[in-house]
């Protein structure tokens, strides 16, 4: 879809459905090789493959809880099928990878790096998008205008089809994301759709809080939520949430609240680049001035340990994208692929 090039940038507005619709048509022929590349390339990073059949209970059970948890996604997925004239299920499996990927299977040695600023010079959070499968092929970015929530818009970063993954809203909310491992992952609603769903329907990280607090997640994860005032983080695990809040805030890839810290199943290489890569994006972050432009927090997050490489191997994960969002101003900022060798590209609300 991109080669690194110009990320697409798809206008969606309407209803649910309608916005499902208008990704689907934007993406049908690219969403269509995704799903039969070894089937979304599961079948390329899990070690025993996996068929259509065998996992329709599974996106059965996800289908379910979502739908009962925020019935307006469920409808977008059903457009996003008409849009892409794929199935139903095939639609849901999109949404669905990361979830059927689990974290027992396939261990991490990369996850994002994620941290959030406010004060003077204005609100920031900045993060790398660290992920297996070689998907900077499939990025594109999601400009939500729903009916149903006027006068709100969503920038939404996103690969293969997901209605979300991260971004920030026309209130001037942002919203990042870090995989952390632990407890039982199990149908729910996935933290990328989470994430949408926060974006559409928060102004601010107080209301984004409580929204959090009332749904059923699937998996574990970490939430980093900045808008003009505030930056914290959030650990979710089986069904528990805890807060860091903070004018500087920076997470990656294993538990940090000390009630979270004893269940961690983050593998030993996993975790130690995990404290690598928090530490000097800690560093980092400390030695950049108040109001630093994205060019400035993109050098950050282009340096070693902060960007995986690509080891040649699409079971590992590497950087493939890297964002830096300013909530009070609107604005996305990405570099596509590895973002030491490609050029920035900016959306806004």
């Amino acid at each position: 879809m991109t080669g690194h090039g110009e990320i697409p940038l798809i206008r969606a507005s309407g209803d649910p459905f309608a916005v499902g619709r208008a990704h689907g048509e934007a993406l049908a022929g690219p969403l269509r090789a995704f799903l039969d590349d070894s089937l979304c390339r599961l079948n390329k990073v899990m070690p025993e493959p996996v068929s259509r059949t065998e996992l329709l209970p599974s996106i059965a059970a996800y289908r379910a809880a979502v739908t009962a948890a925020v019935p307006a996604l469920a409808d977008e997925v059903a457009g996003l099928a008409a849009g892409a004239g794929v199935s139903a299920d095939e639609a849901w499996l999109l949404q669905l990878r990361r979830e059927i990927m689990g974290y027992r299977k396939v261990p991490t040695a990369g996850d994002c790096t994620t941290y959030a600023r406010t004060g003077a010079g204005g609100p920031v959070l900045a993060q790398t998008v660290d992920l297996n499968g070689d998907l900077d092929d499939y990025l594109s970015v999601l400009d939500v205008r729903r009916s149903d929530r006027p006068g709100r818009r969503s920038l939404v970063l996103s690969f293969g089809g997901l209605l979300g993954y991260l971004g920030l809203n026309s209130d001037g909310l942002a919203v990042g994301l870090n995989l952390v491992l632990g407890g039982d992952w199990h149908p729910g609603l996935p933290p990328y759709l989470a994430i949408r769903h926060l974006l559409d329907s928060a102004g601010c990280v107080e209301e984004a809080l409580a929204i959090l607090r009332g749904l059923p997640l699937a998996s574990s994860r970490t939430f980093v939520l900045c808008d003009r005032d505030r930056a914290l983080y959030v650990e979710a695990l089986d069904g528990e949430l805890r807060v860091v809040e903070g004018p500087e805030t920076v997470h990656t890839n294993h538990f940090l609240h000390p009630d979270f810290t004893a269940r961690d199943e983050v593998n030993v290489f996993a975790r130690n680049s995990s404290v690598r890569r928090l530490k000097a994006a800690t560093e980092g972050l400390a030695g950049l001035p108040p109001g630093a432009d994205a060019e400035a927090h993109f050098g950050l997050l282009s340096e070693p340990p902060v960007r995986v490489p690509d080891r040649g191997d699409i079971r590992a994960e590497r950087t493939v994208a890297a964002v830096v969002m300013f909530p009070d101003r609107g604005e996305l900022h990405v570099r596509p692929g590895d973002p030491a060798l490609n050029a920035t590209q900016v959306f806004s609300v």
